[in-house]
C-alpha cells in the first residue's frame, strides 16, 4: 500500500479533497502548486509559476491550469475543476478521479466509462519546465484528448482582471503554440511530444474564485485567458507528454527527459522521506548563489530562517555539500554586513540583532554532525569574526553589557522571530534582553571556545570567550529564571516579562546553558505543561494574558494571534534537545511518540510537508504558508538525533 494514496471516496467529496495540497518545486524558486484535486483554492496556486528576475526575483504565475477533457463518439468529458462566484464548481471533472497516488509523482487515476486515464507530474530539476505525462491505460473505442491552457501572467500575490491590453497571439511552435500575454514577460511554450492540432478560441474566463483567499478575507476573484485549446489522439497503452516551459524544447527529447527526471527521485514511502523530499524543495540554486526559501507558496529568502532551518534542511539528510555552499553564500551576505554594514539584495533581514548568533549555532550543528576537525578548517574564521563583532560592540542594535549580557531595541521594529506587525509597530514588542538571544550569545561563547581549545594561533581569542561566557551564567540566571521555576520571555528596565513563551525553550535546549540540570527541569516542566501541543510548542500559554489560539479571521484579527498562541512544529527540536538532556535516553521514546503528531500531517494540508503553524487549541489545524522551512528542519534534525541515540 502507498504511503500517500486517496482513494475515489475522498478525492471526490471536496470537503476532504480541497484542503489538501500538493507542491512540486525545480530547487530554483519555480514552483507547481495546487489542490490535490487540480482545483486552484489560492490565487498563488498554478501548474508553472516562476521567479522573474527582472521584477525582483518574485514568483509569477504563467500557467494557472490545463483542462482536460477525453472525447470519445463525439461526446466530451471535462475532467478539469474551477470555482466561480458564488461558490459553484465546474465542470466537476472530480467525479471522474478514481485514485491520486503521490508517493513517486503526483499521478491522477480517472475513469470515464471504459476509458481509464492517468496523469503524471513532475519538474525538471533546475529548469523552469512541466512535464504531464497522461496514459491511457483502457479504452474501448477511438480516443481524443483535449487540453485548454488557463494563463495568468501576473505575479503570484496579486490577481488578473479581464483586459484589452494583452497580446492575444499564439506563435506555431515545434508540436505546440507559444504564448507571452505582456511585455516584459517570458515566453511561455506549450508543446507535446505528439503532433497537436491547434485551435484558436480566446476567451476570458471570468470570476474564478479561490476559496482559501475568501477563508483569509482578502481579496479572492479573477479572470483567466484562455487562447484556445490542443487535441491530440491517443491510442490505449500508449503516453503522451505535455511540456509548459519558458523555453522551446525538442519534441523528441520529451520521453527521455521525463524519465530522466523521475529516476532521480526519492519516494515518499516513509515519514522521513516525505520530509527529505520536502527540505530539497526548499533549495534555491541560481546565478547569485545557493539558498534557502523559507517556504511556499510565498516565501522567500530571509536570513533567520535561512539559518535556522540549514542544519535540517541539508545534514540531517545527509547532504553536507549543500550544507556548505548554502553556508558560503550566506555566510558572505553577514560578513559584508558586518564590514561595511550593506544589506543583501537575496538574503533579507542580515541585519537582525540574532543573526549572527543563528550562524554561529548552524555551525555547531556541522561540528556535531560531521566534526569539530572540520567545522574548525572551514569556519574557525567566521566563528571568531562573529564572536568579536559582537563584543566590539559593531552591531547596531546588540548591545553587550558590563555582565556580557545582550540587549537590543525592539520597540519599532520586531527584533526576533515573533515579528507580527500592526500599524506599524510590533504586536508583541519584545525589548531589552530577550532571553533567547542571550541564551544563543552564552551557547555561541562556550562553542567558540570549545572550537578554538586546541588552536594555539587563537589562545587568546579562547580565553576571552570562556571569560566572557563565565562572566555572564550568573547574571542569566538572576536575570531570567523566577520564582515560578521559568525563564522570563525579556526584561527591559525593571519590567520583567512574564509571558509563558517558548523561548525559553531554546535556552534550555542548547548544547550550552547557564542554567544547571535542575533548573532545566523545572522550566522543561513548565514548557512541557503550558506549552507542548501535537503540532509543536504554543507561541504563548494559555494561561498568559492575550492568548489567541485560533489563527483565523482578517488579516489584522490574524497577524495579532500570530505569536500569541498558534503552536510551531521547529520549537520541537529544542524542546526534544532540552528533554533529551534532563532524561536522557528514557526520552528517546517520549519523544518518539511526540513525532507521531508531524507524521500525521503528511496526509494533511500539503502532503508530505508542514505548514507554517497549527492552531493552538484542538484539533490543531495547520495555517498560513503550507510548506515551512524550519519546521521541516527541525522536526528531521530530531529524528536524526533520535537515530543517532537508537543505533
Amino acid at each position: 500500500m502507498s504511503y500517500l494514496k486517496f482513494d475515489k471516496n475522498l478525492m471526490i467529496n471536496l470537503e476532504q479533497s480541497l484542503p489538501k495540497e500538493m507542491l512540486r518545486t525545480n530547487q530554483s524558486g519555480a514552483y507547481h502548486c495546487t489542490s490535490i484535486v487540480g482545483c486552484n483554492t489560492r490565487k498563488q496556486h498554478g501548474l508553472l509559476v516562476i521567479p522573474i528576475a527582472e521584477m525582483g526575483n518574485k514568483p509569477h504565475v504563467l500557467l494557472s491550469s490545463l483542462d482536460e477533457t477525453v472525447i470519445q463518439h463525439g461526446a466530451p468529458f471535462n475532467l478539469g475543476l474551477h470555482r466561480y462566484q458564488g461558490g459553484v464548481y465546474s465542470p466537476n471533472g472530480h467525479k471522474y478521479i478514481r485514485e491520486f497516488d503521490c508517493e513517486s509523482v503526483p499521478r491522477t487515476t480517472y475513469r470515464v466509462g471504459g476509458v481509464i486515464l492517468t496523469k503524471e507530474k513532475i519538474f525538471i530539476s533546475g529548469e523552469n519546465r512541466i512535464l504531464i505525462r497522461y496514459t491511457l491505460v483502457e479504452a474501448h473505442s477511438p480516443t481524443t484528448l483535449q487540453f485548454r491552457p488557463f494563463l495568468a501572467f501576473r505575479e503570484s500575490n496579486e490577481l488578473c482582471m479581464a483586459n484589452s491590453s494583452l497580446n492575444t497571439a499564439c506563435e506555431e511552435v515545434s508540436n505546440g503554440v507559444a504564448s507571452c500575454l505582456y511585455n516584459g514577460y517570458p515566453t511561455l511554450y506549450m508543446q507535446f511530444s505528439h503532433k497537436p492540432k491547434w485551435v484558436n478560441d480566446p476567451h476570458w474566463y471570468n470570476g474564478i474564485e479561490y476559496v482559501k483567499d475568501l477563508e483569509r478575507g482578502v481579496p479572492y476573484t479573477e479572470d483567466l485567458w484562455v487562447p484556445g485549446y490542443f487535441e491530440v489522439p491517443i491510442k490505449k497503452g500508449e503516453s503522451i507528454i505535455f511540456s509548459a516551459g519558458i523555453k522551446e524544447v525538442s519534441p523528441r527529447s520529451l520521453n527521455k527527459m521525463y524519465e530522466k527526471e523521475i529516476a532521480s527521485r526519492t519516494c515518499r514511502s516513509s515519514f522521513y522521506n516525505c520530509l527529505k523530499n520536502a527540505a530539497k524543495q526548499f533549495y534555491l540554486k541560481d546565478k547569485d548563489g545557493d539558498f534557502i526559501l523559507s517556504g511556499y507558496p510565498w516565501g522567500t529568502v530571509l536570513a533567520r530562517n535561512t539559518f535556522m532551518s540549514l542544519p535540517g534542511t541539508t545534514l540531517a539528510i545527509d547532504h553536507k555539500d549543500d550544507f556548505e555552499s548554502i553556508m558560503a553564500t550566506a555566510s558572505a551576505e553577514l560578513v559584508k554586513y558586518m564590514g561595511t554594514g550593506e544589506l543583501s539584495a537575496r538574503i533579507h533581514g542580515i541585519d537582525l540583532p540574532d543573526i549572527p548568533l543563528w550562524a554561529v549555532w548552524a555551525i555547531q550543528q556541522y561540528a556535531k554532525n560531521i566534526s569539530t576537525t572540520a567545522a574548525h578548517e572551514k569556519y574557525m574564521d567566521l566563528v571568531e569574526k562573529i564572536i568579536n563583532y559582537i563584543l566590539e560592540n559593531n552591531h547596531p542594535n546588540l548591545q553587550v553589557d558590563g555582565n556580557a549580557m545582550v540587549s537590543t531595541i525592539g520597540t519599532s521594529t520586531p527584533v526576533s522571530w515573533m515579528n507580527s506587525m500592526m500599524w506599524g509597530k510590533p504586536v508583541v514588542p519584545r525589548t531589552g534582553y530577550l532571553v533567547e538571544f542571550n541564551a544563543l550569545w552564552y551557547n555561541a561563547l562556550r562553542f567558540a571556545a570549545a572550537l578554538s581549545e586546541n588552536d594555539e594561533t587563537r589562545v587568546d581569542f579562547h580565553d576571552k570567550c570562556v571569560e566572557q561566557a563565565e562572566k555572564m551564567a550568573q547574571p542569566f540566571v538572576d536575570m531570567f529564571l523566577n520564582d515560578y521555576g521559568y525563564l522570563y520571555d525579556y526584561v527591559t528596565g525593571t519590567y520583567a516579562d512574564p509571558s509563558v513563551r517558548p523561548n525559553m525553550a531554546i535556552a534550555i535546549g542548547l548544547d550550552y546553558s547557564p542554567l544547571d540540570r535542575r533548573q532545566r527541569k523545572r522550566v522543561l516542566d513548565v514548557v512541557t505543561r503550558e506549552l507542548l501541543t501535537p503540532k509543536g510548542l504554543r507561541s504563548l500559554s494559555p494561561r498568559s494574558y492575550g492568548y489567541r489560539p485560533f489563527y483565523l479571521g482578517s488579516p489584522e484579527d490574524r497577524e495579532i494571534s500570530l505569536h500569541n498562541g498558534p503552536a510551531r512544529p521547529w520549537l520541537m527540536g529544542f524542546y526534544a534537545d532540552a528533554y533529551l538532556r534532563v532524561f536522557g535516553m528514557s526520552g528517546v521514546s517520549y519523544i518518539d511518540r511526540m513525532l507521531i503528531g508531524f507524521e500525521d500531517e503528511m496526509s494533511q494540508g500539503c502532503i508530505g510537508s508542514l505548514s507554517q503553524l497549527y492552531d493552538g487549541n484542538p484539533p490543531f489545524a495547520g495555517r498560513g504558508a503550507i510548506s515551512h522551512a524550519t519546521n521541516v528542519a527541525e522536526v528531521l534534525r530530531t529524528l536524526r538525533t533520535l537515530k543517532k541515540l537508537t543505533i
